[in-house]
């Protein structure tokens, strides 16, 4: 693992950081907080940072590290990163969606967003790591 990969997966790493905010803290926050009690508060919630710090660094770190796998030269990056973005949404983001509505008590209109949100994510992240090419030799 050369320099590349980690400078991709630190990128990686804030990028999901950032699109995780932005879904479930901005656009997901109404949601969450009609669901009352059955969600941490934010004050609750901080407590538990190091963990939500822990996997977007995971995130981050496999997919840059998987994409670097199957990288093909010769093709499109955006068609590859959304490729990509589209199997990590269905390897991932969907099943844990939908395991999270078969064992919880969440509305449906709720694992839609969140099956939705969580897959464009997954496509945007797929796009800037195809755009960061992990596997090219300069930066």
């Amino acid at each position: 693992m050369d320099k590349r990969f980690w400078i991709c997966g630190i990128v990686m790493f804030l990028a999901a950081m950032l699109l995780s905010g932005v879904v479930h803290a901005v656009l997901l926050k109404p949601d969450y907080l009609a669901l009352g009690s059955f969600y941490r508060t934010d004050a609750d919630g901080q407590g538990y940072m190091p963990w939500m710090l822990l996997a977007h660094a995971l995130i981050g770190f496999a997919m840059t590290w998987i994409y670097r796998q199957g990288f093909s030269a010769g093709k499109s990056n955006i068609s590859q990163g959304l490729r990509f973005g589209l199997a990590m949404a269905l390897f991932s983001t969907i099943p844990g969606y939908l395991i999270y509505y078969a064992v919880q008590p969440l509305p449906v209109a709720l694992m839609i967003k969140q099956v939705v949100f969580g897959t464009i994510s997954m496509l945007l992240l797929g796009v800037l790591l195809a755009y960061l090419q992990p596997r090219r030799v300069v930066l």
